[in-house]
C-alpha cells in the first residue's frame, strides 16, 4: 500500500497531524493497535448505557483558545467544570487545598486574609527544590503533605515524592481562596456528544483511510509511505535498544450501580490514605447525563500493562535523551505524543504539540505554503443535563467504518 503519510495512532496527536494533512491534500493512512479510534479518551456507551470512559476519565480543559477553536470544528461542547474531594478520615474536603480544606480540617476561620500565615506557619522552607516532596513541604508542610499528597503519590507512581520530579507535585498548586476547582483555565469543556463522536468528525475526510486492530511493527515493511508520524512508545519503536522506558499502567474497574441516581457528590473523589486504588470517577457528572442508574470507575495504578503516564525522574529523562538523540537521525518520522515524546501531556498539549508537526511535516514534503488550521468559536450549549448519550452515537468495539468527505 502506497500513501503519502502513515500516522501510526488514532489519539488525540494521530488525529489531529492526519486531520490536517489530508486537509492539506496528502492522501494519510491512519491504525491502531486498539479496535477503536480515540486513543485513551475513546468514550462508548456501557451494557446499562451511561456513556463512560473505559480508560478513566478525561476532562477537557485549556487556555489556548486556538486549541478550543481548532477542535470546535469537530464538536459543540457542555460547559463544565470538575471538582475533586479527597477522603481524609471521615471527610470529604477539597483538592487543591484552599481555605476551605484547612478550615475542615483543622477545625479554623481563616479568611484570604489570614490563610496566608497560616501557610507560612506550617510550611517547611525549601533552598532548592528538586523533588515533589520538596514542593508540597515549601507550600504547605508536613501534616498536609501526609494527608493529602503523600499516600496517594506513593499509589499512583510506586514510589515516594521524594523520588520524583519537582514538577508532579507542581501540577497540583495550592491556593489561597475558596477556588474547589480542580482546574482554573479559561475554556473548561467537554465535547457534547462525546470524545468518540470528535475523534469520527475529525477523521472524516476522503484522503484519510483508517484501520483499527493493526499493529505497526505487524505492517511498517508493508506501507510505502513518503513519512511516518509516530505516536507510540519511543523505545518500542527502536526495539529498546537502551532498555526500557518505565511507565506507569492504570486497572480500571468499572461498576453499574442500578436504581442509584448518584453515587457521589463531585465528578471525582481521592482516597489519599485508604484502599488500594487511587479515585473514584463517577461520569454523569462529566456527561450531564440524566439515567435511573450510574456508573463508576475506579483506578489501581499498577506496573506493566498499557503504557499511560511516563515517570517524572532525572535518570528517565536521561534515558529518553538518548532515545531523542535516535529519532532526530531518523528524518523521515515525526515523534509526537505522550509516549513518544515522554511527556505527561494533557489533551491540550497533545493537540497543540500536533499541529506543530502537522506543519512541520508538510514542510518537509515540500509544501509551499501551509495554511493555518481552521477555527471556529467554540459552539457552547448551556451545562443541562440531556436525558440520554445522542443517539448518532456508536459504540466503535469494532473498526470504525467512516464515510468520505468531500472538501
Amino acid at each position: 500500500m502506497r500513501v503519502d503519510v502513515l500516522v501510526v495512532g488514532a489519539g488525540f496527536s494521530g488525529a489531529v497531524v492526519a486531520e490536517r494533512l489530508a486537509s492539506h491534500g496528502k492522501t494519510v493512512l491512519v491504525i491502531d493497535r486498539r479496535p477503536h479510534i480515540g486513543g485513551n479518551a475513546y468514550d462508548r456507551v456501557d451494557a446499562h448505557g451511561v456513556l463512560v470512559h473505559p480508560y478513566g476519565p478525561h476532562i477537557f480543559h485549556t487556555n489556548g483558545m486556538r486549541i478550543a477553536e481548532y477542535l470546535s470544528q469537530f464538536t459543540e461542547w457542555r460547559f463544565y467544570e470538575h471538582r475533586v474531594r479527597a477522603k481524609v478520615g471521615d471527610l470529604l474536603l477539597p483538592i487543591p487545598i484552599n481555605i476551605d480544606t484547612v478550615n475542615r480540617l483543622y477545625g479554623l476561620a481563616l479568611n484570604e486574609q489570614t490563610i496566608g500565615s497560616f501557610y507560612e506557619s506550617v510550611r517547611e522552607p525549601r533552598a532548592t527544590i528538586r523533588t515533589s516532596e520538596d514542593v508540597v513541604l515549601n507550600a504547605v508542610g508536613r501534616d498536609l503533605y501526609e494527608r493529602f499528597f503523600r499516600g496517594y503519590t506513593r499509589k499512583q507512581w510506586g514510589l515516594d515524592p521524594s523520588q520524583l520530579a519537582a514538577s508532579v507535585a507542581a501540577r497540583i498548586p495550592t491556593r489561597s481562596n475558596h477556588d474547589d476547582r480542580y482546574f482554573t483555565d479559561t475554556f473548561q469543556h467537554m465535547p457534547l456528544e462525546g470524545y468518540t463522536r470528535l475523534f469520527e468528525r475529525m477523521l472524516d475526510h476522503r484522503n484519510i483511510r483508517v484501520e483499527c486492530g493493526v499493529d505497526f511493527f505487524g505492517i511498517r515493511r508493508r506501507i510505502v509511505a513518503s513519512h511516518i508520524v509516530y505516536t507510540g512508545p519511543i523505545d518500542a519503536y527502536f526495539k529498546y535498544c537502551y532498555g526500557k522506558l518505565p511507565y506507569r499502567s492504570i486497572r480500571f474497574e468499572h461498576e453499574h450501580l442500578a436504581g442509584a441516581a448518584q453515587y457521589q457528590v463531585v465528578g471525582t473523589v481521592n482516597f489519599p490514605n485508604d484502599h488500594d486504588y487511587t479515585r473514584i470517577t463517577e461520569f454523569k457528572h462529566l456527561t450531564g447525563q440524566v439515567h435511573g442508574g450510574t456508573s463508576i470507575v475506579r483506578e489501581y495504578p499498577c506496573d506493566g500493562g498499557d503504557p499511560y503516564y511516563p515517570v517524572p525522574r532525572p535518570e528517565n529523562e536521561a534515558l529518553f535523551k538518548r532515545y531523542e538523540a535516535l529519532a532526530k537521525q531518523a528524518p523521515e518520522v515525526t515523534f509526537v505524543g505522550r509516549l513518544a515524546q515522554y511527556r505527561y501531556y494533557n489533551m491540550d498539549q497533545c493537540v497543540g504539540a500536533a499541529l506543530k508537526a502537522a506543519e512541520n511535516v508538510l514542510a518537509k514534503l515540500g509544501m509551499e505554503k501551509v495554511r493555518p488550521a481552521e477555527g471556529s468559536r467554540p459552539r457552547v450549549r448551556a451545562a443541562t443535563a440531556v436525558a440520554s448519550p445522542p443517539a448518532e452515537q456508536p459504540r466503535h468495539d469494532v473498526a470504525p467504518s467512516l464515510p468520505s468527505r468531500t472538501a
